[in-house]
């Protein structure tokens, strides 16, 4: 299993969400972060905004979804522009479900 931290433009939330659902890819976390990459921020005119808005999404996949998830995400969320984003993978060792307490491990 593998556990996917996407950064997105918060403007490609709806075609980033719908790309996910149309591949099966319904598990996701949202969460409305801050910050900034490489380019420092933005600067317009005499103003620099060091700290943007974004959007960071949360899902955990199987290995086989894995290339599908990334996939979706880097065509939707794709502007050609700076601060498009970034995807972090991780490996997921184990989840549990608290309603059942089903434990889902990583060979499975």
């Amino acid at each position: 299993m593998k556990l996917i931290r996407a950064i997105v433009r918060t403007e490609r939330e709806t075609e980033v969400m719908e790309s996910l659902e149309a591949a099966g890819l319904y598990g996701i976390t949202k969460v409305p972060v801050v910050g900034r990459g490489r380019q420092q921020g933005i600067q317009v005119g005499d103003v620099n905004y060091d700290m943007l808005s974004k959007l960071m999404l949360l899902l955990a996949v199987s290995d086989r979804e894995l290339p599908v998830a990334i996939q979706c995400i880097e065509r939707s969320a794709h502007t050609g522009h700076p601060g498009d984003g970034k995807i972090f993978v991780q490996d997921l060792l184990e989840s549990h479900t608290i309603r059942t307490g089903e434990a889902v491990h990583e060979d499975r």
